[in-house]
Order: C-alpha cells, then sequence, then structure tokens
C-alpha cells in the first residue's frame, strides 16, 4: 500500500520523563526502549502506530489503577 503524503511530520510524544517502569516502557510516553531509541528512522505510518500502541498502553494503566501513569514533567517553565 502507498503511503500517504504527509503535510506535518509526527512529533515525538517525548515528555521528558524519560524514567522506565518495570516493564521496560518509558513512565513518561509510554515508549519502549527500541521505539525511542528508533522514533528518527520509523516512518510516518510506523510512528503513528507506535503512539497507538502508546494510547493503549496508557489506557491499559488508568484500568488496572496504576499510580504510576505519566504526569507533567517536573521541569520548569520557561515563561
Amino acid at each position: 500500500m502507498a503511503e500517504q503524503l504527509e503535510f506535518f511530520p509526527v512529533p515525538s510524544p517525548c515528555r521528558g520523563i524519560c524514567q522506565s517502569d518495570d516493564r521496560g516502557y518509558c513512565r513518561g510516553c509510554m515508549r519502549s526502549r527500541d521505539e525511542r531509541f528508533n522514533w528518527m528512522k520509523f516512518s510516518d505510518a510506523q510512528k503513528r502506530d507506535v503512539l497507538r500502541l502508546c494510547h493503549q498502553r496508557f489506557l491499559r494503566l488508568r484500568r488496572a489503577g496504576k499510580k504510576d501513569l505519566p504526569d507533567e514533567p517536573d521541569q520548569p517553565s520557561l515563561f
């Protein structure tokens, strides 16, 4: 299947938290190690698929009532 032309790049879901949970997923963006390291090599379709997986992981954690859900990053504001 031909890849659809995109006008805007797919942004990285990184939230600046960058800590792994016990399953190896980032606590901030819910990506696996391979997904984080290879983000720039992925096509836009692959990036959208990773974002879909991250959203599913987040929903699964929320349904399970986990307390280590991603919060806002603890970085100081620039403004």
